[in-house]
């Protein structure tokens, strides 16, 4: 366990740093360093074996989150779909068996990828058996999208068929350097788009070719989930889902008479059609399949206008991480993901026990989701039975992998400038003195990645308030030095991002993210303070969602 009188220590140190930026919050609003270190260090600590989705470690941080959420006087939410401080998320899990297969039968030939390092497949939907025999197509990017004149379909009927697809979107050209969003990735390159698209075609399955570039992370990042036991809401997901390393779809194709790279190029043009690959995979996926209950945790602080106390600013951060596994040779791996997400739940609770010293004149909720790791399924599931009607709902602002370096001059708003949280944030960066981050291209798809996305789906204002964790550009500065180094142990992150290396360090420095957890708690302030909720800017595909 972590030593607490070190970390108390420690976030004295920090308080001149943290205060100088802190100039829009109340000494009752301000967020504590010391409270912030304990919460993380609790829920990063081996106790709560990497807070696994369906595991006893997830059931002890949802517990955890509750008494806390009791003790720094949040109210339950007077919902029917909420019991005290849980709201109640059933998915099904399913962990692939090693004795799983799929194999690729080309004229005579028989390719099998080793399950793990070649390849990674699993099912979603509860099927403890897949047994398939069934043609093998390449669609491309796998991509329909009518406002674009897209169409890698093309009418092709590929039920019941094995599909193959590329990762990311068409890249842009001379004549059309805005396509799909330029440089940026929209959210038909992100994977989970295209295994929806695969279940809205009735394809048997997916199987994503991995590159690093094109996936913005490597293989040990699919590699590692898929070794998990994966998770789904019921009536979601493919028979088949995976990837397969790139050089093995190079072999793949090559046996077949097709060359790779000439298929991937014709794919970036609008008249790409399916292509037969004229190769039959032998599907056997052995699951074990159960039934699990998680719950999302969630609180409010009731807001004192008569007439906005109805409407609502949600802060958000995830509380899974990967979880505990024993191994066949007696070892424990756990994944404790004090990075991802320890920081932000511990931002979260610290940034409520201030909130409930100052309410604001809207409601504030704080919401701890479950089963961000297995495809944003908590807060997929809260916006399909929202405790708070979306329709009353002003933001969504979440905290994901938090800034564990030093305090810096800026702060990432990415994705605030898809509505007029951009604004609100503008004016809270400069009451604080600190910097908007500069506007890079969104080449991982960030947007997209965690639980605010499905808040913006369901049409509600929403963004990941930003630190330097994934920047890795030299964007950020720190207010401290050597700043070299400091952007150094940052990036080096990247290397740690779902591995058992994402662990409570109590040498930490966490000004930067104690600042960040004002700046959202300010920006949060701001919007429930407003006359008006904020808006989406024109033009953006969230505005025309109709809210429940």
């Amino acid at each position: 366990m972590t030593n607490f009188s070190y970390a108390v220590t420690l976030g004295l140190l920090g308080l001149t740093t943290i205060n100088a930026t802190a100039q829009t919050a109340t000494p009752a609003r301000m967020i504590s360093e010391p409270v912030l270190r304990s919460h993380l260090s609790f829920l990063a600590d081996d106790l709560l074996e990497g807070r696994g989705t369906g595991q006893r470690g997830g059931d002890l941080a949802v517990r955890y989150l509750e008494t806390q959420a009791a003790i720094i006087g949040l109210q339950p939410l007077k919902s029917a779909a909420v019991t005290g401080y849980r709201q109640s998320v059933r998915i099904i899990g399913s962990q692939t068996l090693p004795e799983s297969r799929i194999s690729f039968q080309i004229n005579d030939r028989t390719i099998t990828p080793t399950l793990g390092s070649e390849i990674v497949f699993g099912s979603s939907g509860g099927k403890e058996k897949v047994a398939l025999d069934t043609p093998v197509v390449f669609v491309g990017y796998g991509i329909r999208a009518p406002e674009e004149q897209w169409d890698d379909f093309k009418g092709v009927d590929v039920k019941g068929k094995l599909l193959i697809m590329m990762v990311n979107d068409p890249r842009p050209t001379k004549e059309e350097p805005q396509r799909f969003a330029g440089e940026a990735l929209t959210y038909y390159g992100r994977w989970t788009y295209k295994f929806e698209e695969a279940m809205r075609q009735g394809a048997a399955g997916v199987l994503l070719i991995h590159t690093t570039p094109s996936a913005s992370y490597g293989w040990n990042v699919p590699q590692t989930s898929f070794s998990h036991e994966r998770f789904s809401l019921p009536g979601m997901g493919n028979a088949v889902e995976g990837w397969l390393q790139e050089e093995n779809a190079r072999t793949l194709f090559a046996a077949a008479g097709l060359d790779l790279d000439r298929l991937r190029a014709s794919a970036e043009q609008r008249d790409f059609k399916p292509v037969d690959l004229h190769i039959k995979a032998q599907v056997n996926i052995q699951n074990q399949v159960r039934q699990v209950e998680q719950f999302n945790v969630l609180g409010m602080v009731p807001g004192t206008d008569p007439k906005l106390a109805t409407e609502a600013v949600i802060y958000s951060a995830h509380w899974d991480h990967l979880g505990m596994e024993k191994t066949a040779d007696g070892k424990t791996h756990i994944w404790n993901g004090a990075v991802d997400n320890a920081s932000g739940s511990a931002a979260l609770l610290a940034m409520a026990q201030a909130a409930v010293r100052q309410p604001t004149k809207r409601t504030q909720i704080f919401l701890w989701p479950c089963a961000e790791e297995q495809y944003l399924l908590g807060s997929q599931s809260y916006v399909s039975n929202p405790p708070w009607p979306l329709a009353k709902t002003a933001a969504d602002l979440n905290l994901d992998s938090m800034n564990f370096v030093a305090a810096t001059h800026d702060i990432g708003v990415a994705g605030s400038e898809r509505s007029s949280l951009y604004d609100s944030a503008t004016k809270v960066a400069a009451q604080m003195h600190l910097q908007l981050a500069p506007a890079v291209p969104d080449l991982g798809g960030a947007y997209f990645r965690a639980d605010h996305f499905n808040f913006a789906r369901a049409g509600v204002p929403a963004f990941n308030v930003g630190s330097a964790v994934f920047s890795g550009d030299g964007h950020f500065h720190f207010a401290k030095q050597p700043e070299q180094t400091l952007k150094e142990q940052m990036k080096s992150f990247k290397a740690d991002y779902h591995t058992e290396r994402d662990t409570y360090h109590a040498q930490w420095d966490l000004s930067g993210m104690v600042q960040q957890a004002q700046f959202t708690l300010n920006l949060g302030y701001e919007i429930a303070n407003a006359k008006t909720m904020p808006v989406w800017k024109k033009g953006e595909a969230f505005a025309n969602v109709k809210r429940q």
